[in-house]
């Protein structure tokens, strides 16, 4: 039965929401709220554009992510693969949604906002680490603000050592290139190269 009407859904998810559920939510970062994102060091990224949805990891060192004031926030784009999937949807389509996580905490943290991209010299320099500043920042306003409760992280056991995966077990990067370029990209050698890379290129 495919469910499409919001009266349908709606019949199914009863009772309404607990106070709980909705009074957390606010329109500005407060002060606790202020704690979370200084504790977190990644965040998942989603945005909207012409082709579609996309959503792209984030992360540094604890803090990364700078208050500016209670509505604003900015993130440094750190190097990456140059896709820039996420600014490009930016530019076309402002909407963005963080959400961050906190190692060993239950509580994730989500903001919802409309963000743009700054180039300005002096704001990238702030943010530079090791002498290399980002190429550009997200600079985010502040819609809502409120944090989640820890069902998904007790139940998926995210920080359990018991379900830490042996990344041995799972295909290497370098034979996911390999399988989908016909050899003509990855193979062992990116994986042995890859350590020495990523140390080379973090910022």
């Amino acid at each position: 039965m495919i469910i499409d009407t919001l009266e349908a859904l709606e019949a199914l998810y009863t009772p309404a929401p607990a106070p709980a559920s909705t009074v957390k939510v606010a329109d500005r970062i407060t002060p606790h709220y202020r704690a979370l994102i200084e504790a977190s060091p990644f965040l998942a990224l989603a945005t909207a554009g012409p082709e579609g949805l996309d959503c792209s990891p984030r992360g540094d060192q604890p803090g990364f992510v700078r208050i500016q004031d209670e509505r604003t926030l900015i993130l440094p784009d750190r190097r990456g693969n140059n896709r820039i999937d996420s600014l490009r949807n930016v530019i076309r389509d402002p909407r963005v949604a963080l959400m961050f996580l906190i190692p060993g905490s239950g509580t994730t943290f989500r903001v919802n906002g409309r963000a743009v991209i700054s180039a300005d010299p002096d704001l990238l320099e702030n943010f530079a680490v090791e002498g290399k500043a980002p190429r550009t920042c997200l600079v985010v306003t502040v819609v809502e603000a409120y944090f989640q409760c820890a069902r998904a992280i007790v139940r998926s056991g995210l920080w359990t050592a018991e379900s830490q995966v042996d990344p041995r077990s799972l295909p290497t990067p370098g034979a996911m290139l390999a399988a989908m370029s016909e050899d003509a990209e990855g193979g062992e050698a990116y994986d042995k190269a890859w350590p020495e890379r990523a140390a080379a290129t973090l910022w």
